[in-house]
């Protein structure tokens, strides 16, 4: 077993690369945030950055083709997450994590999707949506319990969505009825990501249907629980090797020592952690975006015709420094979000805003790297294609464009009105 999951990743990144010790940048002190560029990394943060990019790039992208090919992760790939660290980016380091900030988090997911945006997604619900909840929801015993093996052992998976309550989340059909000291749990759930490996599910149920959606509740459910099966994987259009399955529920007890959280908050904890998730899926596109940008910058000097490099074509250059600035508003957008989130000050609007545009400009981005390809763009032996599929899902997942949108006005409305 690989040593280093149990020290912060700082010094992971200290020991990959023979830095000097580290002397962590006092971003936060009076009067100093404000001074400084919103990019601006402690060195902690630059370590991570630079450390998961090399990560990447030495133990995912070799596996990057079959793993879409396969609609599998490879096993090394998920044994390298665990083994760094990042699997527990923000679990204290007592409980076998990190000891990391959230944007350390956005940072290790924007990296990871440069290279492959379906372990960007498998690192980022884990830690943003599973784990995140549990530590800041969870009892202490049931943080003992699933935070050093969510950090060591397996993945989480946030089981929320279902046939019927997509958008409406609040709709949600599966119920949980207490019988004696135990909840049964009846009900199918969808587009569950990290479900294929998961150990464990973040269970959303409705445990008392005639108050509506206040009888939402959550639950710990462990993987081996009789009565829950796990469908095969979908066959997606793109971060194929993200295991996306159903969930079924059949009759499943569990302990009422496995009620998560407050009795009756399960949709107040949906909506507020996945705000965070949201800024996690801006990273995501982000990382898509750049590593599209990256992959195709280099083909533009190489390519010749008419006698120069296309490059070299005012036409094209102003194209690249439009796709080069929306990118970086983007990045900043997104810094920001997780910067707020840290300072402990409201995020909603930003957050939407961040996964809105982030997921807008992924877009843009990757169809006009596919362009500048030209035909070797539209073949699968350059990546940028699959770049192209991988952004889809970002004005889809864990709230629609539409939804953001919707967010954000309900904000500005607010701020006028006040």
């Amino acid at each position: 077993m690989n040593h280093l999951k149990k020290i912060p990743l700082r010094m992971v990144a200290k020991a990959l690369q023979g830095s000097q010790p580290l002397q962590t940048a006092k971003y936060c002190s009076a009067g100093g945030a404000a001074r400084l560029p919103l990019t601006f990394l402690t060195e902690d943060e630059r370590m991570m950055k630079d450390t998961v990019a090399k990560l990447a790039q030495e133990e995912v992208a070799p596996h990057v083709k079959k793993m879409d090919a396969t609609s599998k992760f490879e096993q090394s790939v998920i044994d390298a997450m665990f083994q760094n660290g990042l699997m527990g980016l923000e679990v204290d380091t007592e409980m076998g994590g990190s000891g990391c900030n959230f944007l350390s988090t956005m940072l290790v997911v924007e990296e990871l999707s440069k290279v492959d945006a379906a372990v960007g997604a498998l690192v980022d619900i884990h830690n943003t949506l599973v784990v995140s909840f549990i530590k800041k929801v969870a009892n202490e015993e049931q943080k003992k319990k699933y935070l050093p093996k969510l950090a060591q052992e397996y993945a989480g998976s946030f089981a929320l969505t279902e046939p019927g309550a997509g958008s409406d989340a609040f709709g949600l059909k599966t119920v949980a009825k207490k019988d004696g000291k135990d909840y049964v749990i009846n009900g199918t759930k969808m587009w569950i990501s990290n479900s294929d490996i998961a150990g464990v599910f973040v269970v959303f149920a409705n445990a008392k249907p005639e108050d509506g959606y206040r009888g939402i509740t959550t639950f710990f459910v462990d993987r081996d629980t009789p009565g829950l099966t796990v469908a095969k994987p979908e066959d997606k259009l793109g971060i194929r090797a993200s295991g996306t399955c159903m969930v079924h529920f059949d009759n499943v007890r569990v302990p009422e020592e496995n009620l998560l959280g407050t009795f009756g908050h399960g949709y107040k904890y949906a909506a507020g952690f996945l705000n965070e998730g949201r800024i996690g899926i801006g990273a995501q596109m982000l990382g898509i975006a750049q590593g599209c940008l990256d992959a195709t910058i280099p083909y533009l000097f190489e390519r010749k015709q008419f006698g120069k490099d296309i490059y070299s074509f005012q036409s094209m250059q102003h194209q690249v420094a439009t796709v080069a600035t929306q990118i970086e508003a983007a990045r900043l957008l997104v810094y920001n979000a997780a910067r707020r989130v840290e300072a402990g000050v409201p995020f909603v609007k930003e957050a939407a805003m961040a996964k809105y545009f982030a997921s807008e400009v992924a877009q843009t981005a990757t169809i006009k790297c596919v362009d500048w390809m030209g035909g070797v763009g539209f073949t699968k032996e350059f990546p940028q294609e699959k770049f192209y599929r991988d952004c889809k899902i970002g004005a889809i997942y864990e709230g629609t464009t539409n939804m953001q949108l919707s967010t954000i006005a309900k904000c500005i409305r607010k701020e006028y009105e006040s």
